[in-house]
């Protein structure tokens, strides 16, 4: 269970990424099944060819920028369609990764990476860990709420929520998508580099399917939390990303076979997306929700009345 905490908290970077092109600019981004595996695949090749891990991994971080780049280039520039411009750049990443790794996969077994401290201490696999991991994804989700409460960011929310109005302002809608992608795919990479130092080894085929694990994680965590504030819901995703690597390790643990995770993982969105729906489970989070201060004040109230 332990791995797992530490796999959602990583994962946690990639579906920090899939928030702000999901929730915020209110696209559908699928370059991110292509962008994960090139953080990993620059990360990787990097570090076997004797980089220092820290810039390998911030190589990754801009690899996937320039992914995400193409994709708002092709989307606002070239009048793609959203959805098709991700597909077209998922598909041409693809074979990029190959030329990059040369070969579809490029293990790091004896190489030093971000993760083997930890490693060689006996951190790993540790709540000493854990607790690393979640204090750089509350640095991440500081600095993603931080970049959302300035100019530049609430331009970027306005322009997910009113295209046409945040035009009549002065505002490029058309270079605020290109820099959300570019963050977004940017985020994506990074945890894709770091989930191949975590492993050991970097995949042409650890990035598909992965824009569900990140739309389960911000659909799962803001079902249960709310989102009515920014922090919150950035939060919220973090904890959507080790509630839904749990989900994954009960569900492995109860007898289900790896081959079945994609399908564990369309049952979890789909049971995240019906369940806010039920006003019974509505009940349950309004009273979860309730903070005994509320609760003393209506009491009291009752009581003069």
């Amino acid at each position: 269970m332990i791995t797992a905490v530490e796999l959602g908290l990583i994962y946690a970077i990639m579906a920090l990424g899939v928030y702000l092109t999901f929730r915020i600019l209110d696209f559908p981004d699928l370059t991110v099944d292509g962008s994960f595996t090139t953080g990993a695949a620059v990360a990787s090749v990097g570090i076997v060819n004797g980089m220092n891990p820290w810039l390998a991994t911030v190589l990754a971080f801009f690899a996937g920028m320039v992914a995400g780049v193409i994709t708002g280039l092709l989307h606002t520039k070239g009048k793609i369609d959203g959805l098709l411009a991700g597909i077209l750049t998922m598909i041409a990443l693809y074979s990029i990764n190959l030329r990059i790794m040369g070969k579809a996969n490029t293990p790091l077994l004896g190489e030093d990476t971000l993760i083997s401290p930890m490693r060689v201490s006996g951190l790993l696999g540790s709540w000493a860990s854990v607790s690393i991991l979640f204090a750089v994804c509350l640095a991440f989700v500081a600095a993603i709420v931080w970049f959302l409460h300035t100019e530049l960011g609430m331009a970027m929310r306005a322009t997910g929520d009113n295209q046409e109005m945040i035009r009549s302002f002065g505002v490029s809608t058309d270079n605020q998508k290109i820099l959300g992608l570019a963050l977004s795919n940017g985020l994506v990479a990074l945890s894709g580099a770091v989930i191949a130092q975590y492993q050991g080894f970097a995949d042409i085929g650890m990035g598909i399917g992965l824009i569900l694990i990140g739309l389960a994680s911000v659909i799962v965590g803001q079902a249960i939390f709310t989102q009515r504030y920014i922090w919150l819901a950035a939060i919220a995703v973090v904890f959507g990303a080790v509630i839904y690597r749990l989900v994954i390790q009960m569900a492995l643990s109860a007898g289900l076979e790896v081959n079945d995770m994609k399908l564990i993982s369309a049952v979890l969105v789909v049971v995240a997306l019906l369940l806010p729906k039920w006003k019974g489970f509505q009940r349950i989070i309004k009273n979860f929700k309730r903070t005994p201060a509320a609760v003393e004040t209506k009491e009291e109230v009752r009581t003069n009345a």
